[in-house]
């Protein structure tokens, strides 16, 4: 799937969009120091396959946790509202934000297809949360799990030294707060996080094994 880069005119106006939203995913943004984690709750992210700006293509809009449970949407409805293009792309895993006059178009009747990928309604942030993630290959996260309830690309930023926390450094990563179980998933590489003088920690699985130790490989 391809992103969305558009002209949009000035700085912070805002453009109309509408399409068939494929997926609904957390935004969780990460902040790492060293061999510390701290996650932020923030929202929702919608994957839209449609028009912006004139443009026909796949792109995300950020949306609020208000804004979800007001319109509980999920993978197959009709989708409009009006939004402005983020500008750094390197803090933001979204194309557009500050979205308003949101409206399910259409919404089709039945349920979605059998999992994997979960394409239902996301739950709430603090069901993130509660259950914890596992790394994701970014991958897989493209080709299988960017619809997916359960997968989300965190924009992450790495504070480098911790007597000078003005110095970071930024990148995405990937990861799976599904069902151990699911046929999709794969781990991919593990991560390092650069330190002060050239040092580096590595996320080994045990991290992972030990935020979601409280479920069972169904859950």
């Amino acid at each position: 799937m391809e992103s969305i880069t558009l002209e949009t005119g000035p700085s912070g106006s805002k453009i109309p969009w509408s399409g068939l939203l494929l997926g609904v995913q957390p935004r969780i943004d990460l902040s790492r120091s060293f061999d510390q984690r701290h996650h932020g709750y923030l929202g929702y992210l919608l994957l839209v396959d449609g028009e912006a700006a004139g443009a026909r293509r796949t792109f995300t809009v950020r949306i609020g946790p208000a804004a979800q449970a007001k319109h509980l949407f999920r993978s197959g409805d009709r989708v409009s509202g009006v939004a402005a293009h983020v500008e750094n792309k390197e803090r933001e895993v979204a194309d557009f934000y500050k979205a308003s006059d949101l409206m399910v178009v259409e919404r089709p009747a039945g349920t979605p297809s059998a999992p994997p990928p979960w394409l239902g309604t996301p739950p709430a942030l603090e069901v993130y949360r509660e259950r914890g993630h596992r790394r994701l290959d970014s991958r897989t996260y493209e080709h299988a799990c960017r619809t997916c309830q359960w997968g989300c690309r965190m924009a992450v930023e790495m504070v480098v030294d911790h007597w000078n926390p003005g110095v970071v450094k930024r990148r995405f990563e990937t990861f799976c707060y599904g069902p151990k179980s699911c046929r999709l998933y794969r781990p991919g590489l593990t991560r390092k996080v650069p330190g002060r003088n050239g040092m580096s920690y590595e996320e080994e699985d045990w991290v992972d094994d030990d935020a979601t130790s409280h479920r069972g490989e169904d859950d």
